[in-house]
């Protein structure tokens, strides 16, 4: 964990997931994968913050990064996934700066954001001196902000211009649905894609999307995507069961 925003920052190409079941045992499983990182999906899916914690817990104990997808970015639910022990979090719906500069302080310890406390797992249960805690948050705390309405795309440049903010997240599905289309590769949605990865990189702030498989890699690394959501449990479960069963049936 203590690297993984060095390395999210550096450009290195990152493999992920997101998590939609919410069992400590998935990240127990995962963590064996060759993936570099799991987001559990608060979001759209059944996290209460019971059953986060327990995720987060296990995670920190093998030291395997996990990020935590908001169901909205208040300083609350900040505070709840990283005190847990969450190494980042992706918020939704990040379409002002204004938004950009509220989760990004939320995250930071200081006047008016993250509220100190030694005595919580990300801390150390009360094993550590407040400076490393505070250098441990400047180091490994990561505020990914998710562009997912055509305001988000348009204010793009100051959102990844923002301090704190250390990656912009294209939703390419809200996008759509928001573009009034229906696909997901309608050149309007690319193109906004494409415009968020460009200030992105102008920033140099992460950028990265979902992506339903590895065979829509090679078009998103064009639009500099170097950190990618794959699918997630359930399609690999679904994907994996369907390619047995029809290659027994096939015999």
């Amino acid at each position: 964990m203590s690297t993984f925003k060095q390395r999210m920052a550096s450009g290195e190409i990152l493999a992920g997931t997101f998590l939609k079941t919410p069992a400590h045992e998935m990240i127990e499983v995962l963590a064996k994968s060759r993936l570099d990182f799991v987001c559990l999906d608060a979001e759209h899916a059944p996290f209460d913050r019971a059953r986060m914690d327990a995720c987060l817990a296990v995670a920190r104990a093998l030291d395997f990064p996990v990020l935590v997808r908001l169901p909205a970015g208040t300083p609350s639910e900040v505070l709840k996934a990283l005190d847990s022990g969450a190494v980042g979090v992706v918020v939704p719906h990040v379409d002002s700066v204004d938004k950009a500069r509220e989760i990004a302080r939320a995250a930071r310890f200081g006047e008016g954001g993250r509220g100190y406390a030694g005595s919580t797992r990300w801390a150390g249960f009360a094993t550590r001196p407040m400076k490393d805690v505070l250098q441990q948050s400047l180091d490994e705390t990561i505020v990914i902000a998710q562009i997912e309405e055509p305001a988000g795309v348009t204010a793009a440049a100051e959102i990844a211009a923002v301090d704190g903010i250390d990656g912009l997240f294209v939703g390419p599905a809200d996008l759509a649905v928001c573009y009034g289309k229906t696909d997901m590769s309608d050149p309007q949605v690319r193109e906004a894609m494409r415009q968020t990865g460009a200030v992105a990189r102008d920033a140099g702030k992460a950028f990265m999307t979902f992506a339903a498989n590895a065979g829509a890699a090679p078009a998103l690394k064009e639009m500099g995507v170097t950190m990618f959501f794959i699918g997630s449990e359930h399609a690999f479960m679904l994907g994996g069961a369907n390619a047995e069963a029809d290659a027994l049936k096939a015999g």
